[in-house]
């Protein structure tokens, strides 16, 4: 509760440095904020305590998916002192709207209560809408808001339909409540369907088959920094809030349900893979990568009382590959009209470290051994195998082989082309976010047990 308290009032602060004209200031005053938030998350990590009639409840998931999500967003507000230096008189809204989202984030995976879940799922989807569509002069901007907003005011409609129907059927918003109503003998036909409605919105919200069709066209036309944190914190929180939400209300999954997961997890990682492998705008193909990404965090719902730590494993290393990758894709096309691989060749030889953290981050997100990407599928198809689903191991380890040939694609053209032009230099911040953020994932693929004893 003290987490969500101090970060309104983070956002509120960014605004009122505006208005004294303090706006060198709001980026690092920011992030040492921010920082601040991580330490007072973390201080209540042991704690579980419920507020407002239960309307928000603290607890170790809470606790540790919260500070993956300030984690994450320090670093996209780091990145934006460089990417909006052309828009110094909108910083201050840029950033304030970021530090909402974070709210709505910590809303959605602290809620006690659905009236509150679905709070912090709108906070962040408006904050989301207005990001893509930021840049005014930039007609694919425009088309992009303008796709996600309608798509995602769909998804919210019926996520609101199926919280209707579990309301229906159990006279109560309070989850703790629902999960009790939840194990007597005679259920209401609405529950379930109520259930299976909440699902498919947030399916949409994941970017999953057959509900993704919006995310590449979105990804592509978006500022590149609001790509950057719609392809790792938007998923992460999306995902960690699909698990809550089917754990705390002790949605009895049935063995239909699950074959259903199953066949999502399968066609989101084929459709995902295959899509992008035909892709040359790098925007577009992580697009893609991150449909397949949603596949392999889906198997987390198929032993939802064992996977809460592979999930959150899982979505560190995806996203700290994610953040180093478009921390370089952020430099290399600045200033540019696309994103297409023609604007990476060579950069092996113009800017050698750059080059290779974003080989470091693609390597990761393929699983290849040292990386946290490696481990954390090997977690994952570890407890996919225990809980019976050896055939979507399988299709998963298929996947992770397809992968590897468009990752390849892009750091092959970053070493084996000719550079087609001389690179300016590169600023510190772009460095700092890319290296700390690469060191971070290599330090949880040496160390998997750190995170994955955190919700055990």
């Amino acid at each position: 509760m003290n987490t969500l308290i101090a970060i309104i009032g983070l956002g509120v602060l960014c605004l009122l440095f505006e208005i004294f004209n303090l706006r060198k200031a709001i980026v690092p005053i920011t992030i040492l904020g921010l920082l601040g938030v991580l330490g007072l998350t973390i201080s209540e990590f042991n704690s579980t305590e419920s507020y407002y009639n239960n309307m928000i409840v603290v607890s170790k998931f809470s606790s540790t998916f919260s500070s993956l999500f300030i984690v994450l967003t320090i670093f996209l507000v780091a990145l934006g002192h460089n990417f909006y230096e052309n828009h110094q008189s909108k910083i201050s809204d840029y950033i304030a709207i970021k530090i909402f989202l974070l709210a709505g984030a910590v809303a959605m995976v602290s809620f006690g209560n659905l009236a509150m879940f679905f709070l912090g799922i709108e906070v962040l989807s408006i904050a989301l809408y207005i990001l893509a569509a930021s840049d005014r002069m930039n007609l694919k901007s425009n088309e992009a808001g303008m796709k996600y907003f309608l798509m995602g005011s769909f998804a919210s409609g019926i996520i609101l339909f199926g919280i209707c129907l579990i309301y229906g059927a159990m006279g109560s918003f309070d989850v703790t409540e629902i999960s009790e109503l939840s194990q007597s003998a005679e259920l209401p036909v609405w529950f379930p369907i109520g259930i299976v409605l909440v699902t498919i919105g947030m399916l949409f919200k994941v970017a999953a088959v057959p509900f993704h069709f919006w995310a590449p066209d979105v990804y592509e036309g978006s500022p590149a920094l609001t790509t950057a944190l719609m392809s790792t914190l938007a998923k992460v929180v999306a995902m960690a809030t699909l698990h809550k939400l089917l754990s705390v209300m002790n949605a009895d999954v049935s063995e239909s349900f699950k074959m259903v997961v199953v066949i999502i997890a399968m066609a989101s990682m084929t459709v995902g893979n295959i899509m992008a492998l035909r892709q040359t705008n790098v925007k577009r193909m992580l697009a893609f990568s991150g449909i397949s990404h949603a596949g392999f965090m889906l198997m987390t719902l198929l032993s939802l009382s064992t996977s809460a730590g592979s999930l959150l494993y899982y979505a560190s290393a995806y996203s700290l590959a994610g953040i180093a990758a478009f921390s370089v894709i952020l430099y290399v096309c600045k200033n540019r009209d696309n994103e297409d691989i023609v604007n990476f060749h060579g950069l092996g030889k113009t800017n050698p470290l750059l080059a290779a953290i974003l080989t470091a981050a693609l390597l990761s997100m393929a699983g290849i051994p040292i990386f946290a990407g490696f481990f954390a599928k090997l977690v994952l198809f570890n407890q996919t195998i225990q809980a019976g689903y050896l055939a979507l191991v399988i299709v998963a380890v298929v996947n992770s082989i397809i992968s590897v040939g468009y990752y390849f694609k892009l750091i092959l053209a970053m070493y084996n082309k000719e550079p087609n032009e001389e690179r300016k230099g590169t600023p510190v911040i772009i460095y700092a976010v890319a290296v700390i953020a690469i060191v971070l994932n290599i330090a949880l693929g040496l160390f998997p047990s750190f995170v994955l004893d955190l919700l055990a």
